[in-house]
């Protein structure tokens, strides 16, 4: 049996393929028949960019829509998949990709480009807590992209360069377009671009941070949607969160998508 999980984020649609196999009599997941990542295109209405995306999978794999079981929708468009038997929340599908990652997982944290959150698990992967950011930008990844675009940087750039920095610089903004006010004012100052990089790093996992202790640090700690790319912003985060070690999946934007495949599995038994 093969199930499909979409996940309709507000940049990219992610798909993954999970193929469920007998092992000695019993159902096994496995996860990754082929998956596909690509950009939401601006020509293109979220539906028609869903059904591309999932064609794109499903030639990738060799497979036809008919060899899907079913297929489950997650992210802030997932009522835009038409074609989706049922949509899951952001939540539900993170805390169980993670959890079919790192089984010990208790701690969930999802920051992608428009939206950050912190999830608390169970033993089960079931997401039993979460809390989401409230304000403009903050704790997200299009926060630290646009200070990046400031420093005239990429985002692993501007990542790297964090990491050369042993400086604490507070940055009080709230809104993309203050803070990029106040990154200008340190440019002016003649501030190091690795400290202005670790100070914007800094402030959004200390963001993230509180959103997740709303929830409370537990056990391990996994870091999943595409920020967990930034060298820079994991280290920020550890530091933040007061924690040894944070682990990364090797599909960390993928993440979502998966629990929504798996969660599509085991829902047809």
């Amino acid at each position: 049996m093969i199930t499909a999980g979409i996940d309709m984020g507000s940049r990219s649609i992610k798909v993954v393929l999970v193929e469920e196999l007998k092992v000695d009599g019993a159902p096994q997941l496995k996860y990754g028949v082929k998956k596909t990542h690509i950009m939401m295109p601006g020509d293109l209405d979220q539906d028609v960019a869903a059904d591309k995306a999932y064609n794109e999978a499903l030639e990738a794999a060799g497979l036809k829509r008919d060899d899907v079981k079913v297929v489950f929708a997650t992210g802030a468009g997932r009522k835009q998949v038409a074609f989706a038997t049922e949509g899951i929340t952001e939540m539900t599908a993170g805390a169980k990709g993670a959890s079919f990652m790192f089984p010990m997982a208790r701690t969930v944290v999802d920051v992608g480009a428009e939206e950050g959150r912190g999830m608390k698990t169970d033993a089960d992967g079931k997401a039993v807590d979460f809390a989401g950011n409230e304000k403009c930008a903050a704790g997200a990844g299009s926060f630290a992209e646009a200070m990046s675009r400031a420093l005239q940087m990429t985002l692993k750039e501007f990542g790297d360069a964090s990491l050369k920095s042993d400086k604490s610089i507070p940055m009080n903004a709230q809104c993309t377009v203050f803070a990029e006010s106040e990154v200008v004012s340190l440019i002016h100052s003649s501030t190091p671009k690795n400290d202005i990089a670790k100070a914007v790093l800094d402030a959004v996992a200390s963001r993230v941070c509180a959103m997740v202790r709303r929830v409370g640090i537990d056990g391990e700690v996994v870091l999943i949607g595409g920020m967990a790319h930034n060298a820079g912003f994991v280290q920020s985060l550890k530091t933040a969160m007061g924690v040894d070690a944070v682990s990364l999946p090797d599909m960390p934007e993928y993440i979502s998508a998966l629990g929504c495949a798996l969660i599509a599995a085991e829902r047809q038994h």
